[in-house]
């Protein structure tokens, strides 16, 4: 069992990608999307995940998070049972002040959006931002990948 401590922005530019040191194809789905917990299913190139977290703290910076990998036809199979609204990105790493931030891509409904977040290993952390970095958004709920998957970016105008 696992605290993940994270904060997430907005790209505003594709700078990013430049200074990627690794790029992935991410499909992931929602078993339960529930405010309290969430339960995903989620193929990461080659490797599939089941996971859970739980309800964020106010600030939206920290929350219960439990991963295991899971066989990647058991996976395939469970998207069947996921609720509608399945998430399709690419996911770029990107090496900055001693950090690795993880920038989203999204792809199909969600085109255009673009957040990239980055783990802490305290809420207090102090952190550089590079560039292409802007708005902050952790704890914007609207943000969520479990909110984007049923509330996509293509709706948002």
């Amino acid at each position: 069992m696992s605290i993940e401590i994270e904060r997430k922005f907005l790209v505003k530019n594709l700078d990013f990608k430049k200074e990627s040191f690794d790029k992935k194809y991410i499909k992931q789905g929602y078993l339960n999307s529930d405010k309290n917990r969430a339960v995903r299913i989620r193929i990461a190139d080659n490797k599939a995940y089941l996971t859970i977290k739980g309800k964020s703290n106010l600030e939206g910076t920290t929350r219960f998070e439990w991963e295991k990998q899971i066989d990647l036809m058991e996976a395939e199979s469970l998207f069947l049972l996921c609720e509608p609204g399945i998430i399709e990105k690419h996911r770029y790493l990107v090496s900055y002040q001693s950090l690795i931030f993880e920038v989203d891509e999204f792809n199909g409904d969600n085109k255009g959006l673009i957040i990239a977040e980055v783990e802490l290993t305290s809420e207090n952390q102090k952190i550089e931002k590079p560039n292409w970095l802007g708005k902050e958004v952790t704890g914007d709920v609207k943000y969520y990948n479990s909110n984007i998957s049923k509330f996509p970016f293509k709706n948002w105008v």
